[in-house]
């Protein structure tokens, strides 16, 4: 019996080990940048006088466009149905442009750097392999440097350069762009930060604006860039860095309350022209506490795309730019965003920081686009992230903290806190060390501890790594990222936290009210009275991989949903907040609840979230 007995246990374990790796799997998904497949370093020099590319027009950006289709025409006398074509800013693509102390040159024509995009030649005509003749169409956005096309055959594992096209060029390649507003670190405070080419030693930068319709008055930017050398690891320090061009940011201070302004990007040149953006409007944030209307859009792990159908792999396209799409054509009922992290899965590939900016542009040029660290911007083996792997391609925090302004005390620390009218946030950076007694625990306990629940109910956490309400990790409640889950959810409970929010995994799920990994409510779609639990809700739909849930049906999972999605909470008054899922395939809501409380809800004494009393008279 006793041997039996052993036997059963070790099949049960063989059995759970293989349940974890599937839902491993299902839960990260593929996460490959698509660039990392080209093995560029074993390109081969094999010109061909018979293979010509030509890609028109020559001169794009002519009317102020940051953006313009180029069709790019192909003839290969001997053409194979894995011929592909690639996209090089720089356009001069060869060993000359190789940093001095780089691998031995061993071949021809000795390509340093990735593409920032490829497609493959059949791509819109299945003929290709039998004519050899075809045209492909590429939007190229404005990235401060020339480009050239190149086709190679060899597929993307073995790459044969058989013919070089002429150059293209933006006619202002230094050009302002890609403006991204964020909430400073005062209610009354919009920063923007752009991408341009100018450095500080040729033009100033600032931004004019003002209250639409009255005088416009101007205020200074500041200058940042990196370096190869600030990077951690390949491949951004090797085939995947490109120059990043200057990140300015500007803070608007004072601003009014719940006012519309205007603002466009400027940089005066040192022979006293200015070069200028286009115009952009936003509407100032509320006074914090203030009873009105307030729309907050949530969801992770978006990543970027192309609309001309390049760098397709594992199906990208679909999700990140429909829950961009959704998300523009939603903007007038959009009040501020929050991308929890895994924002571009660049990866390593710095090029693809600009495309996700451009992607973006019209919700983040318009409403405050806040962001949180995950796991593809920080984690990079030896430099203190607190998962010891190399998912952000060796950019270790750089480009998230540099690309984008978060009001946090030190960005390399990606933890902070912002309030939005009746709503304050408490953004933590799971990718560091979170646990109780650590530097940032003792941050979000002030965040959460500081919030004034008369004026602003309505307390929400945010983070990227989902702290164990997830089933897709499939055990029960306890399992999932167990560092400092324990601390935290002690904290939601003695400050009680209406909602946490996770990304990471690539679905959404929301949980009941739980502390403990009990239900303390039983209700499903309306809460009302004592905040005694937090409603977890993962958000990590927004374009990347889709997750599958395990086989554990688990008491506290209330919806699920494998799909491309994102969240909104509408704040309608003190007292009253609505949450809905929607699916960015078609903007329908899909999941919803509300709250509706009292203030005296939220003071109520609940388990573990007393404050003391005495009987004293």
């Amino acid at each position: 019996m006793e041997g039996f007995f052993f036997v059963s246990l070790k099949v049960a374990l063989i059995l759970l080990l293989v349940l974890h790796c599937v839902a491993a799997h299902g839960r990260h998904g593929v996460g490959e940048q698509p660039l990392s497949k080209i093995a560029i370093h074993r390109a081969l020099f094999a010109l061909h006088d018979n293979a010509s590319i030509k890609a028109e027009p020559a001169l794009l950006g002519t009317k102020g466009e940051d953006s313009q289709w180029v069709t790019v025409e192909l003839v290969c006398p001997d053409p194979s149905g894995d011929d592909w074509v690639a996209v090089f800013s720089p356009a001069k693509f060869n060993s000359s442009t190789c940093p001095p102390g780089d691998e031995p040159r061993q071949q021809a024509p000795y390509i340093c750097s990735a593409p920032i995009k490829y497609m493959f030649a059949n791509e819109s005509n299945s003929g290709y392999s039998k004519t050899g003749k075809t045209s492909l169409k590429f939007q190229l956005i404005n990235q401060r440097a020339d480009f050239s096309f190149a086709l190679f055959s060899g597929g993307l594992s073995n790459p044969k350069l058989l013919a070089v096209s002429n150059i293209i060029n933006f006619a202002n390649p230094k050009a302002p762009l890609y403006p991204r507003l964020s909430q400073g670190k005062s209610w009354n405070e919009m920063t923007v930060t752009w991408t341009s080419g100018y450095n500080v030693i040729e033009a100033v930068p600032f931004v004019e604006w003002g209250l639409k319709g009255e005088s416009q008055t101007q205020s200074p930017a500041g200058t940042l860039t990196f370096k190869r050398n600030s990077m951690c690891g390949p491949p951004a320090r090797t085939v995947g860095w490109r120059d990043p061009g200057f990140i300015h940011t500007s803070f608007l201070k004072e601003l009014w309350p719940n006012s519309l302004y205007t603002y466009k990007l400027g940089h005066r040149l040192f022979n006293g022209t200015y070069i200028w953006s286009k115009s952009y409007n936003f509407k100032s944030s509320p006074y914090p506490g203030q009873d009105s209307l307030q729309r907050v859009v949530i969801f992770g792990d978006m990543g970027k795309a192309e609309r001309d159908g390049s760098n397709e792999y594992s199906n990208y396209q679909p999700g990140s730019l429909n829950t961009t799409d959704q998300l523009i054509k939603d903007l007038d009922n959009i009040d501020i965003v929050f991308h929890i992290g895994d924002i571009t899965y660049a990866n390593g590939y710095i090029s693809q920081w600009d495309q996700f900016t451009s992607q973006v542009e019209p919700i983040a040029s318009t409403v405050p686009y806040m962001i949180a660290s995950g796991n593809h911007e920080r984690d990079a083996p030896g430099t203190g992230s607190f998962y010891d792997s190399n998912d952000s391609g060796g950019e270790c925090g750089v480009l998230a903290e540099t690309m984008f302004y978060v009001p946090a005390e030190n960005r390399a620390k990606f933890w902070y806190s912002t309030d939005y009218g009746m709503f304050r946030f408490c953004v933590a950076d799971s990718e560091h060390d979170w646990r109780e007694g650590s530097e940032q625990y003792k941050s979000i306990e002030n965040c959460l501890a500081t919030a004034d629940r008369q004026k602003q109910p309505w307390l929400i956490f945010i983070a990227h790594r989902v702290l164990g309400y997830s089933s897709t990790y499939w055990e029960d409640g306890s399992f999932g990222e167990p560092m400092g889950r324990e601390s935290l959810q002690k904290l939601w409970q003695k400050y009680k936290v209406d909602m946490a929010f996770f990304g990471h995994v690539h679905n959404y799920e929301r949980t009941c009210p739980i502390y403990q990994n009990q239900c303390v409510n039983t209700e499903r779609s309306h809460y009302s009275g004592t905040v005694n639990g937090t409603i977890n809700v993962i958000v990590g739909g927004g374009g990347s991989h889709l997750s599958d849930f395990g086989p554990v049906q688990t008491s506290w999972s209330l919806y699920k949903d494998s799909d491309f999605g994102f969240v909104k909470l509408t704040a309608f008054d003190h007292s009253s907040l609505l949450l809905e899922y929607k699916k960015s395939s078609d903007g329908k809501v899909y999941d919803s609840f509300t709250i509706s409380r009292d203030y005296r809800d939220v003071l109520a004494c609940v388990h573990d979230g007393c404050e003391p009393v005495t009987l004293a008279s």
